[in-house]
């Protein structure tokens, strides 16, 4: 099968990118626990653990997919030393249940201890990406932008809900905001199933031509190149405007370029 761009949010959590999509660079952001090891244990908290050690147990419970035990251990340290990343991990994994109500509660309690972390905003904008409340979203994640301007996750997720609102231009400025601040952000968010998936064939195609086109600017041709074709596998419909559009100057006099556009790669069903 060939690989598809992905872009709208699916499940999956990974240490750092707030996920977007399998959970975006939209809901993991700071909830930065490193993988636990794969250790069995008691779905019981011990109330004379310390609220580190408990974290530290949920984690590890949350890693082995064990969600509403991971929420048990939170709770319990959360009763001995609450703070606002707890909180966020108790959302998380509520969001992995699938349960978004009960993680917009916890991400709110995480806004309300501290205002000026922007990491609950971001994941309370995801909850809302989540239920397609996309100009919600946008504002939650507005407010992470100004608390924290230079986080490419963050100018990602906004670009994720311009881009299902089908407002291309703001998603571009916003795509093109995130990758001027981490050129590698769509080759992360591609290999953690962040990047959101798009509801039809010709968003994924328009999102992968817009981002061969960021590429193609930044003299990164195999990247161009790699997205270029996924857009017409998706069937872009206006892929002759890589001939005349001024930032793929560079990638036109590239040899794969030429071979690429003679194998014309049909769009996949």
């Amino acid at each position: 099968m060939a690989r598809r761009c992905s872009w709208q949010i699916l499940l999956t959590v990974s240490a750092g990118l707030l996920l977007l999509l399998t959970l975006s660079p939209a809901f993991a952001q700071n909830v930065q626990a490193t993988t636990p090891p794969n250790t069995q244990l008691s779905g019981i908290p011990d109330g004379s653990a310390s609220a580190a050690e408990l974290e530290q147990q949920g984690d590890e419970l949350r890693a082995q997919k064990r969600y509403l035990d991971s929420i048990d251990f939170y709770n319990v340290a959360l009763k001995k030393h609450p703070t606002p990343l707890l909180w966020n991990k108790v959302g998380m994994s509520y969001l992995l249940l699938q349960r978004p109500d009960k993680a917009a509660k916890a991400f709110d309690k995480a806004i309300k201890m501290d205002k000026k972390a922007p990491e609950g905003y971001n994941n309370r904008g995801y909850v809302e990406q989540m239920k397609h409340n996309y100009d919600k979203a946008i504002k939650y994640y507005e407010k992470a932008i100004k608390l924290r301007p230079d986080d490419a996750v963050f100018h990602y997720n906004t670009a994720a809900c311009y881009f299902a609102k089908h407002d291309y231009a703001q998603a571009a400025q916003e795509y093109k905001a995130a990758f001027t601040i981490d050129p590698d952000i769509f080759v992360r968010a591609s290999k953690t199933g962040v990047m959101a998936q798009a509801t039809s064939p010709e968003d994924r195609a328009a999102f992968c031509f817009m981002v061969a086109k960021m590429y193609a600017q930044a003299g990164d041709v195999d990247h161009s190149l790699e997205y270029l074709r996924r857009a017409m596998e998706d069937g872009y419909k206006n892929i002759n405007q890589v001939y005349t559009d001024r930032e793929f100057a560079t990638l036109r006099t590239d040899k794969r370029f030429e071979e690429l556009m003679a194998q014309k790669p049909q769009a996949l069903q």
